[in-house]
């Protein structure tokens, strides 16, 4: 049986399903927008924030997957020990099981301390990513896919135990500076300087939107690298890609290092709003691979780009059921915003099987 790749464009009935969706999606915004502009301005930052974090972790998925060719179920775990190292570094006056004084504690202002160790955090993050692909998933390169996809799972189940023994009984806050706060568009202002109505934007919100455009230009201009083309090379056929010559061990220590670096950076965002409202670790944070995992199937598995939609389109999709049918709760229950995003995949999926940008496999006998 021989697996062949298909680059046809988007077939007819599936454009025509896309483009039906997002006339009707545009025209409702507009309608929104003219009859409630703060509440429609609100939404949307909070969609943007909400679905720019659901692309910053799909974009994990998607570089361990092109790299490796395989699913990786632990990156829920390793976005929660991802904040966690951000509050061990962050927060606590000395190294975790030491008494050595933690030397990012003070350093400059609060924003550059914190800043600091974020970028500590990351590094940690993207070593523990390397110990996992050297140790667990790089003996396994030859071996069947769903062996190394329950791998992962297994490295879930031990990772995230491990992690929620930190903080089921106290969470961790991450010290982030910005917090819960934010600023306003539009509103009235009365004579005490007080100002009323508008809609609220959380600093959470613009900080997770620049940090998904940077990270979309970061692997942008990397598969244009040497090493760039080496990964997409893997990723089409290891086997050939072997042959002439790549090294697919390093290719899968990449993918793995970028994959947990950007889990890391999910996590962080994963306690801010409009995911949560502590800015702490908690056993919820975790659950983030979870959510954003719509994202990466309606995109693509494969697609850089179909991350990015992805995200977007889901984060738009919950935010704007939980505002528009929130009068409905009764009868839909408290949680079916969550709910919202998994519809969504499943019609994507009816019409686009392989997602909005995936690559189609044909297989000929």
């Amino acid at each position: 049986m021989e697996r062949l790749r298909s680059f046809k464009p988007l077939s007819s009935p599936s454009t025509t399903f896309i483009t039906g969706a997002l006339i009707a999606a545009v025209v409702f915004y507009v309608v929104r927008a003219i009859i409630e502009p703060e509440v429609m301005i609100q939404t949307l930052a909070k969609a943007l924030g909400l679905g720019a974090t659901y692309a910053i972790v799909a974009l994990g998925f998607v570089l361990i997957f092109k790299g490796t060719q395989v699913v990786n179920f632990a990156q829920g775990a390793l976005a929660m020990i991802g904040a966690l190292f951000v509050s061990f570094l962050a927060v606590d006056e000395h190294i975790p099981l030491t008494t050595i004084k933690n030397p990012l504690i003070g350093i400059g202002p609060e924003w550059f301390g914190w800043g600091l160790s974020v970028v500590v955090a990351l590094f940690f993050a993207g070593i523990l990513g390397l110990v996992l692909e050297r140790v667990v998933i790089r003996p396994m390169i030859g071996q069947p896919l769903f062996s190394v996809a329950v791998i992962t799972l297994g490295l879930e189940t031990m990772l995230r135990t491990m992690a929620n023994d930190s903080v089921r009984i106290q969470l961790r806050p991450l010290g982030i500076p910005w917090g819960t706060g934010g600023f306003t568009v539009g509103g009235e202002t009365n004579d005490a300087g007080i100002t009323t109505g508008g809609a609220f934007i959380a600093w959470s919100y613009v900080a997770a939107v620049i940090t998904a455009i940077v990270a979309f230009l970061a692997v942008f201009f990397f598969y244009r690298s040497r090493m760039g083309v080496a990964m997409r090379a893997t990723a089409f056929d290891q086997e050939a890609a072997m042959a002439q010559g790549i090294n697919v061990g390093r290719v899968f220590a990449i993918a793995w290092i970028a994959g947990t670096i950007l889990a890391a950076i999910g996590g962080i965002f994963a306690t801010q709003p409009p995911i949560a409202q502590t800015g702490a670790a908690q056993v919820e944070t975790q659950f983030i691979a979870f959510r954003a995992l719509p994202a990466v199937i309606l995109g693509g598995l494969d697609s850089v780009q179909g991350a990015l939609v992805g995200g977007m389109i889901i984060g738009l999709a919950e935010i704007t059921a939980g505002q528009y049918l929130s009068q409905y709760a009764g009868t839909l229950g408290s949680g079916y915003p969550l709910i919202v995003p998994y519809l969504v995949m499943i019609v994507g999926l009816l019409v686009r099987p392989y997602g909005i940008f995936g690559t189609p496999e044909v297989r000929r006998v």
